[in-house]
């Protein structure tokens, strides 16, 4: 019964999931420019080190000097472009902050036209680290672990070595700033944030600023894109990987991020069918993050992109450089990005799956807005929309199971608030609800999933 029921849901699949690919979003894609790409790279590599902690005066040279060169190209792509600094006085601290230092975020805001309060974000860190170590540095553990930062570094030395950072991350600025040129010639209903953090190299501290004041705003971020060492495609050990580029989202299986994640994988199978976005079911690289966790601790969604064969043995030193990276790769990465990005701005906002319990002694809590029918054996699915969109065609409910990584089927089921699924299990699928437009524009899925688990009451005994 249930494999004719998932048979009978592909046969009606949405119509959203069968669409033309927009023709906008394929110029989009098409105008990202390689060589481009590779003149940004070859500039902020010129800069010799763009460290934290560099002579912020100095004309051609240092974090100072980058961070203006990039504020005047973003300036250049387009008056519609709204770029600012964003200055933060960050005080010595911990083993990273060496001294009082100035971080200053770049930021270009694209704005929407119709809903320019909700902000899709893409950001990498234009900051760069050379780790000279002391003399009397301890070696790396035989697991390959290292010790801790304020145990190896040399700070005095690292303070102006040579830093290029080209792929650590010219790569990923360089990605924000090719979309930030393309994309301002097109307009978007939400807006778009282009973003060239600092401070990532001594603690996220640009992408941690920037992230709670935006929490304290309240602000309506639907997703940020992290691009962080996306510009090598031979790793150190030698491994070549030109065809795909890794995604990151946090847990758990049903989380925003990874919705976001799922989300970019379906964009670029329909936009950018050449070059895989493979999806890595963990927050970072192993032990490790990035600034798009700052945004994650916050509550919002936000996922990392980062290359397949990175080179660990370049990052963080002078060997950073230029010629070890690939424009081509790079450029194929932002076009991932770009689909995405361009695909949200355009779509519906996501329905709400969840429902506040209003009596009893769970009153104020939200849980899924799923119930087994009076059937007991169905699934009953209910959703808000508090501002539907003038153009949406309806909503598509989308299932798989439990241990498939990928949403598998669909069907569209047009503009109402509640559909059963009849003789349908609850208990061994995953199943979620996602917008349309009447162009084929989609939301990010919001699923049906338990609440975390509360804490156990401790039960009293008779004396």
């Amino acid at each position: 019964m249930r494999l004719f029921f998932f048979l009978l849901a592909s046969s009606l699949a949405a119509s959203a999931q069968n669409a033309k690919p927009d023709p906008e979003i394929q110029k989009i894609v098409s105008e990202i420019s390689t060589d481009r790409i590779a003149a940004n790279l070859k500039s902020l590599t010129s800069f010799e080190t763009r460290g934290n902690f560099s002579d912020p005066s100095q004309t051609s040279r240092g974090i100072g000097a980058a961070r203006r060169w990039i504020f005047d190209q973003f300036k250049s792509y387009s008056p519609r472009l709204e770029v600012a600094f964003d200055p933060w006085k960050v005080k010595k601290q911990g083993t990273r902050i060496l001294r009082d230092v100035e971080v200053v975020n770049v930021i270009a805001v694209l704005p929407g036209t119709t809903e320019p309060e909700k902000r899709i974000i893409v950001g990498g860190h234009y900051d760069s680290l050379n780790i000279v170590r002391r003399a009397d540095a301890p070696a790396a553990t035989d697991d390959g672990g290292e010790p801790a930062a304020d145990d190896i570094i040399d700070f005095d030395k690292s303070v102006e070595a040579p830093a290029p950072g080209g792929s650590d991350d010219g790569s990923g600025t360089a990605v924000v700033m090719e979309l930030a040129r393309v994309m301002s010639q097109h307009q978007f209903k939400k807006t778009i944030v282009f973003i060239a953090f600092a401070g990532e190299e001594i603690g996220l501290i640009g992408s941690t600023l920037y992230a709670d004041r935006a929490k304290e705003r309240n602000e309506k971020i639907e997703a940020v894109l992290n691009n962080d060492v996306v510009g090598n495609d031979v790793s150190g050990n030698g491994r070549a990987e030109t065809s795909f580029v890794h995604v990151f989202s946090e847990d758990p299986d049903d989380s925003t991020s990874r919705e976001l994640a799922r989300y970019i994988r379906d964009c670029q199978q329909k936009y950018v069918p050449a070059f895989r976005a493979e999806l890595v079911f963990r927050n970072d690289r192993f032990g490790r993050g990035g600034d798009h966790t700052p945004f994650n601790q916050d509550g919002f969604t936000a996922v990392r992109f980062t290359t397949v064969a990175e080179n660990l043995g370049a990052q963080h030193s002078a060997g950073d450089t230029l010629d070890k990276t690939s424009a081509t790769y790079t450029a194929n990465v932002a076009r991932v990005n770009g689909a995405a990005i361009a695909s949200l701005a355009l779509a519906p906002s996501a329905p709400d799956t969840m429902r506040e319990i209003t009596s009893g002694a769970a009153k104020g809590r939200r849980t899924p807005n799923l119930a087994r029918g009076k059937s007991r054996y169905d699934a009953v699915l209910r959703w808000k929309d508090p501002s539907p969109a003038a153009d949406l065609a309806g909503y598509s409910i989308v299932m798989r199971p439990t241990t498939a990584p990928y949403w598998d089927h669909e069907i569209f089921v047009g503009k109402v608030n509640e559909y059963t699924l009849p003789n349908v299990s609850v208990d061994d699928i995953v199943l979620g609800v996602k917008a349309v437009d009447t162009a084929g524009h989609e939301s990010l899925v919001m699923p049906y999933v338990n609440a975390p688990a509360q804490p156990k009451k401790p039960i009293e005994l008779v004396p």
